[in-house]
């Protein structure tokens, strides 16, 4: 299946899970746009949490949110997505998360996201989620990391 058709399956999956008002995360904002597609879909009233330990991902994404008017409901964090809860209150839940792996589209393709911190990342949206709620994981395995993260995911 081609990028394309894997990313508007997964924004496709989001939209039956995700409404107005709700908080959800998107736990490696890359270069902005799942946070903008989360953004459309919780509205004014929620909130996105986007995270990512490259500063150029969130100063791009900071940008594309000032460019589609989407700013007022996204907290940009530069934390690795395995600190989640640390960023919502003991009672929190989230509606949906999107964890969109690899490395920063034209950035440094040896700085990846790795299976140890996105084994707890994803453990912990899970355990974070609502009734009903939806965490994507988009992988790819045509890398070596990607490969490394594909086999922990698919074995834990």
């Amino acid at each position: 299946m081609a990028l394309n058709s894997v990313l508007t399956y997964a924004h496709a999956l989001l939209k039956q899970a995700v409404g107005p008002g709700e908080t959800v995360v998107d736990a490696t904002v890359g270069n902005g746009h799942d946070t903008i597609f989360l953004a459309t879909l919780v509205g004014p009233s929620g909130r996105v949490l986007g995270f990512d330990i490259q500063k150029e991902a969130l100063k791009a994404t900071e940008t594309q949110l000032v460019l589609t008017g989407q700013t007022r409901q996204v907290t940009l964090i530069n934390d690795g997505h395995e600190h989640l809860k640390n960023h919502l209150t003991a009672d929190q839940q989230i509606g949906g998360a999107i964890f969109n792996l690899g490395y920063l589209p034209g950035g440094d393709k040896q700085l990846t996201t790795q299976s140890k911190t996105t084994l707890e990342a994803v453990k912990q949206a899970i355990n974070l989620l609502r009734r009903g709620g939806l965490v994507v994981v988009v992988v790819y395995p045509g890398h070596p990391a990607g490969r490394l993260e594909q086999d922990a995911l698919l074995t834990r």
